[in-house]
């Protein structure tokens, strides 16, 4: 059996929101695995919110950049939000966003190209690195583009122009007018950013991610004590509305919170009396995914100096959970 760690407890409380002998439980129940732990509190109705699984860990900024029929999104990450705030950063993801546009969503690719000035992207983030003290990392590019119509971006609490935590881009194919491509696509992408849709549409959902919901519906359901057909019915119903839930198109529409986004659509292609089809978005959080290594500030200072840190008499390590 794996040894089950207080920091691993307090992790999994932490991700959950569970009280902590019941994340206990979770981790002993299924060996340590944390994510296996997570689906085993949500099966039995005990963790807060599935979506605090997927709480922001890293700093830094998301870009976007729109020029014609064509925008991209980055994300470049820091150690501390500091660096957010530097203006020598904030250029550096500006630039990289709108080059972005023309190279396209490979990492790589991007980072090979020429930046203003004459060095390449990953050239001139090294420089970053050591001109402003902080590590810094190229993670993310994506890149939308339509034949006729927009693409509207839109960054909820923006710290300057095209720059924040959160960014949207979102794919219009219409022969509508600008003004009403821009006024429509800038409210859905305030609805991606509080929402976050994990697909538009149900049929595009992740099929593993589709499967995970099914097996804790199929948990829930079974606890029930009700008949297998009973049950059967329980889980499909329960994987209709995650799709629904989840997918873009099916969202009630946050600013009213009544309608479907796709009869927003369809409304608004009949007032302009021309079809708007929302083809694809893209939804940049920052840090999403990332997980943070918790920082040890005595220790840091102590390294720094050349000394270890002092441990007080009497204080050891930490002990596993029993």
């Amino acid at each position: 059996m794996a040894e089950i760690t207080a920091a691993a407890v307090k992790e999994l409380r932490e991700r959950t929101g569970a009280g902590m002998m019941d994340c206990k439980k979770a981790l002993s129940e299924n060996n340590g695995d944390m994510e296996a732990a997570v689906d085993w509190l949500r099966a039995k109705g005990l963790a807060a919110a599935a979506k605090k699984a997927g709480r922001t860990a890293a700093e830094g900024l998301i870009g976007v950049a729109v020029e014609g029929n064509r925008g991209a999104a980055v994300e470049i990450n820091s150690e501390t939000d500091f660096v957010a705030k530097n203006e020598q950063f904030q250029d550096f993801v500006r630039n990289v966003a709108k080059l972005a546009q023309s190279t396209g969503s490979d990492v790589e690719a991007l980072g090979a190209s020429q930046y203003p000035g004459g060095s390449t992207v990953a050239e001139t983030l090294t420089n970053n690195i050591a001109t402003i003290g902080e590590n810094q990392s190229l993670r993310r590019a994506a890149v939308l583009e339509v034949g006729e119509g927009a693409v509207v971006s839109y960054v909820h609490n923006a710290v300057t122009p095209g720059l924040g935590k959160i960014g949207v881009l979102v794919a219009l194919e219409s022969g509508a007018s600008a003004e009403t491509l821009q006024t429509l696509g800038k409210q859905i992408a305030m609805h991606i950013a509080a929402a976050n849709p994990l697909a538009l549409n149900g049929d595009a959902l992740d099929p593993a991610l589709v499967e995970r919901e099914r097996g804790i519906a199929m948990e829930k359901a079974k606890d029930s004590g009700k008949p297998q057909n009973i049950v059967e019915k329980m889980v499909e119903g329960g994987l209709a509305k995650f799709r629904k839930d989840n997918a873009l198109l099916s969202q009630l529409f946050v600013m009213d919170n009544k309608t479907p986004v796709a009869e927003v659509l369809a409304a608004a292609s009949k007032e302009a009396g021309v079809g708007i089809e929302l083809t694809s978005f893209v939804r940049f959080q920052l840090g999403e995914g990332i997980e943070k290594k918790e920082s040890d500030f005595a220790a840091e200072v102590a390294a720094a100096a050349g000394t270890s840190k002092p441990v007080p008499s009497g204080v050891e390590g930490p002990e596993p959970v029993a």
